[in-house]
């Protein structure tokens, strides 16, 4: 079999190639920066949110213990029906709270992984920016 030639690369298309891939670093970069400043912003929230429904639920259970003890001593209309609203809100503030330690689960993952990225993104950036000027001052 004869071997197929190959074309000898050109300068001007390897510094065509390095540039678009120092141009796609930086890009990397920023989008890191502005994903990893979000996302912190969102697990704040997600973290004032659950610690705001883990003490309403923590209120609420004290609540129902309350309101059974009325219930089961006087048991009326009036007491049954406090009883009821009591773990109707229990139970919707449960879902709630659910929801939102799965969505601070997920939030905190990707954070990791972002803050990852962004390290190695910003440690290439100065590697290369670093072999650049050490490379100028030798020619």
């Amino acid at each position: 079999m004869a071997k197929s030639k190959r074309a000898i690369a050109k300068s001007a298309a390897v510094t065509k190639n390095i540039e678009t891939a120092l141009a796609s670093l930086g890009t990397a970069c920023v989008a890191g920066d502005s994903a990893v400043a979000t996302r912190s912003k969102d697990g704040k929230s997600l973290a004032t949110a659950t610690k705001r429904l883990s003490r309403k639920s923590a209120i609420l259970t004290k609540r129902k213990r309350l309101s059974a003890k009325r219930a089961k001593a006087s048991p009326s209309g009036e007491t049954r029906k406090a009883l009821r609203s009591v773990i109707k809100e229990l139970k919707t503030t449960k879902v709630q709270l659910g929801k939102a330690r799965t969505a601070k689960g997920i939030n905190a993952v990707e954070l990791a992984a972002l803050k990852i990225a962004q390290r190695r993104a910003t440690a290439y950036a100065k590697a290369i920016a670093q072999v650049d000027r050490s490379l100028e001052k030798k020619q």
